[in-house]
């Protein structure tokens, strides 16, 4: 099973952190600059995110649905259930990083990628994770502040739109201004991919900084963190059988289960960790490791049942199947001989 080389960075900058972590000024420079990475990445969703093609992804709005309820609804009730496995799997800390986990939008390129291995329906995942990561801007930090709000992670009025400020305002900047600046981020959608990842790896270093500086990776045993990763396993292997199941069972086909499959069950880390690092402050490196370990997992995972859907019979064309032995033109002819 593939593992994300982008991990392994992100592993990195948690080590750098915890070795060296940002203080005092080092710290506030750091912040000020992760506070502009942020707003600057959502721009950049705004810009590359085609009004025409969410436009005409509203054709399949049963889908888009169906998504969305997986993804705000379905999780954040599992994440809701969770609470029962406190203390004996999960600390408190532990329970509200996971929580938030579930109030995350879907993914984009991920889901895009495994649905075209798996010859989903490609369109359909393009514009159900773009629709996802546009309602999560809003929903997460509202389901945030209205479940998590008791758990001592500073959630108030002033954090929501702090967060719309910081993450919808930029987006609907980079739409407005995509008509100019579209061409341009097409052309250099690599050199941009890097200014995305670069952006998330400076949240992570701010995060993780504050995390160590305020002692509280001593609040984490290895034995939770088995704890933690069995329940996200089971959580994601859920996720999975219903999003499979339910699709087929509300009516859809193949293509658009798998679409529904890939976008439903998946997590942004992308989206995730800035929203954390908003709404969480220096409790932010519990919140989001819940988040990174899903996500690994949810890659691996992902990638296995893509390549064995490619390979269903249904998934290739007739005429690229291979003709079997008795349909043959010699086993006819041995046949009328």
């Amino acid at each position: 099973m593939p593992i994300d080389p982008y991990i392994l960075l992100l592993l990195g900058t948690v080590g750098l952190a915890a070795l060296l972590p940002a203080r005092g000024t080092g710290a506030d420079v750091a912040s000020g600059a992760s506070t502009g990475a942020i707003a600057f990445l959502f721009f950049l969703y705004g810009a590359r995110l085609s009004t025409r093609e969410a436009m005409d992804g509203v054709r399949h709005w049963r889908l888009h649905v169906t998504v969305l309820a997986c993804t705000f609804v379905v999780f954040p009730l599992l994440g809701l259930a969770s609470r029962g496995l406190v203390p004996v799997f999960l600390t408190d800390p532990l329970y509200q990083g996971l929580l938030f986990l579930t109030l995350v939008p879907s993914t984009i390129q991920s889901s895009i990628a495994f649905t075209s291995i798996a010859r989903g329906n490609v369109p359909a995942a393009i514009c159900a994770g773009s629709f996802s990561s546009l309602v999560g801007i809003v929903v997460t930090p509202l389901l945030a502040a209205a479940l998590l709000g008791g758990g001592g992670a500073g959630f108030s009025a002033d954090s929501v739109v702090k967060i719309v400020l910081q993450l919808l305002v930029p987006f609907v900047a980079g739409q407005v201004l995509r008509r100019w600046i579209g061409g341009f981020v097409a052309r250099h959608k690599k050199v941009l991919g890097l200014v995305d990842r670069g952006s998330i790896l400076l949240v992570v270093y701010t995060a993780f900084s504050e995390g160590m500086v305020q002692g509280i990776w001593h609040q984490v045993s290895p034995v939770r963190l088995a704890g933690l990763l069995a329940v996200e396993a089971v959580l994601l292997a859920v996720m999975l059988v219903l999003t499979w199941y339910g699709a087929k069972g509300l009516g859809f086909g193949r293509e658009d289960r798998i679409a529904i499959q890939f976008a439903g069950s998946k997590k942004s880390l992308a989206a995730g960790l800035p929203m954390a690092s908003v709404l969480f402050g220096a409790q932010a490196s519990l919140a989001v490791l819940p988040l990174m370990l899903f996500h690994q997992m949810q890659l691996m995972v992902c990638a296995v049942i893509a390549k064995r859907r490619s390979h269903d019979p249904e998934a290739v064309p007739s005429q690229e199947r291979p003709a079997a032995p008795e349909r043959t033109a010699v086993g006819a002819a041995s046949r009328s001989a």
